[in-house]
């Protein structure tokens, strides 16, 4: 049978958050034909295998830890079971199946055509895709954009294949009673924080001293500290050589760490190592689209590529962040520069604030104090920190009190603040705020001339000395 024949405007690869907001907007305001075309479900790795069940998974483990904490308070209760991890991962399915029905309604809304099955370039204007019931169609595209996004890595380690991923790490259907998370990044340190917090006994194995290694080095020490303190087996300097399967639903990882060589049985060993680009069903050669020695296509600021109708945004790029928000805003201002008019529409990169949903939660924007330095000169950067125990813990022994650690680093005579780095309960939340102030080029000052707000931890930020 022939391949059914369409042409558009603009041929979006990948219904992820960038590529749906591109196509929607390019459409739904700007009356472009857009058409969007994935392979899997609507919503891309942040819906489905990411942001949004990773933080509904965060807000039961910090229950947890909030329910643990209340005996401080005055609060006596007994559990009548443990945590039911069937029941909620059933009813975070339930939640995410819903989301992906509405990101449909809203393509309709919008008149974005979507098609579900898997793309591959013919040519560099025309794509070829084999849908659900094995049909095939052929479109004819004046621009496309490239959103296809990533995929979680396995380590070139022997069995490698009986692990899971930060993808199978949501398919979980029953809580494992040991784990082994290996890496270093935030997905690793969120996911064994969760486990543990969840009362499953976590083994975390990380290649250095300390783990999320990108932030600035006060987060990196005070939150592998923080992890130990809690309880969890930290396994520094390690690799892997060997994972087995048991047979028995076990695993045996064979590894090194600080202590030497050693053995593990465990229920489920997690590889967090990192994500490379979905590209491998594309097809891209045929396009010359150029790409980096690790496989991410090469962007300017706009997004275009090197071939002069086709753009790529979000984590098939390599930015340096891989966030939801980033692609979202990326494929809108595409969108606004291709048909909108707006020549110059394009994301700034710079000042992108992050937070990491650990235990407990990190927040960063701007440069840490090592760039900083690199990029301004020591003689040139101030640094100001405030370590602190935040109220919350005012009720709790000296041994169950966590961290609270803030810093600004700022450049110049007028002090102008260039990076922010919190630690601390209410930290994810805080730093959107002070994201919009540091992007508006606030200095020191600014900042101190800010009325505190007490008590709250917030208050630290406007009053160091």
């Amino acid at each position: 049978m022939a391949p059914i024949q369409k042409e558009c405007d603009y041929l979006v690869l990948g219904g992820g958050s960038g590529g749906l907001a591109s196509a929607r907007r390019a459409s739904g305001m700007y009356g472009a034909k857009a058409i969007v075309i994935e392979n899997k479900r609507l919503g891309g790795t942040c819906v489905n295998v990411g942001c949004v069940p990773k933080k509904i998974t965060w807000e039961a483990a910090n229950l947890a830890e909030k329910m643990r904490d209340s005996k401080a308070y005055g609060f006596s209760f007994e559990e009548s079971a443990p945590f039911d991890w069937e029941t909620f991962t059933q009813k975070r399915h339930a939640y995410i199946k819903r989301l992906n029905g509405i990101y449909e309604k809203n393509l309709k809304n919008d008149k974005v055509e979507y098609l579900h099955g898997t793309a591959s370039f013919v040519d560099p204007h025309t794509v070829k895709v084999v849908l659900d019931d094995n049909t095939e169609a052929e479109i004819k595209a004046k621009k496309v954009l490239i959103a296809v996004g990533g995929h979680p890595n396995l380590p070139p380690v022997e069995g490698a294949e009986h692990g899971i991923t930060s993808d199978g790490f949501f398919e979980l259907e029953k809580q494992p009673k040991k784990v082994a998370v290996i890496g270093a990044g935030y997905i690793a340190v969120e996911m064994a924080g969760m486990f543990h917090a969840l009362g499953t006994e976590t083994h975390l194995f990380i290649r250095h001293d300390t783990f999320l290694r990108t932030f600035d080095p006060m987060v990196q020490e005070k939150v592998t500290a923080e992890y130990e303190r809690q309880g969890m087996h930290l396994h520094k300097n390690s690799s892997q050589s060997k994972l087995e399967d048991l047979g028995n639903g076990m695993k045996k990882l064979h590894y090194k760490d600080q202590n030497g060589e050693g053995t593990m049985e465990v229920d489920t060993v997690l590889w967090a190592i990192g994500r490379s680009p979905e590209l491998e069903k594309l097809n891209l050669g045929v396009t010359k689209v150029a790409q980096d020695e690790k496989k991410h296509i090469k962007t300017d600021d706009y997004q275009n590529t090197n071939i002069e109708h086709i753009y790529a945004l979000g984590d098939v790029c390599d930015r340096g962040f891989e966030l939801t928000p980033v692609a979202i805003a990326a494929g809108r201002r595409l969108a606004d520069r291709l048909f909108g008019g707006q020549k110059d529409a394009h994301l700034d990169y710079s000042n992108i604030p992050s937070v990491v949903f650990s235990h407990p939660e990190v927040g960063s924007v701007g440069l840490t104090e090592p760039d900083a330095r690199k990029k301004y000169g020591d003689e040139n950067i101030r640094i100001y920190n405030s370590t602190f125990t935040a109220l919350y813990y005012s009720m709790m022994e000296q041994d169950e009190k966590g961290p609270t650690s803030y810093k600004l680093v700022c450049q110049g005579k007028d002090e102008k603040v260039v990076g922010l780095h919190i630690l601390g309960v209410g930290s994810a939340e805080m730093l959107q705020g002070f994201g919009v102030a540091i992007k508006m080029g606030a200095t020191k000052a600014d900042f101190d001339r800010c009325v505190a707000i007490h008590p709250t931890s917030a208050e630290e930020l406007v009053t160091m000395k």
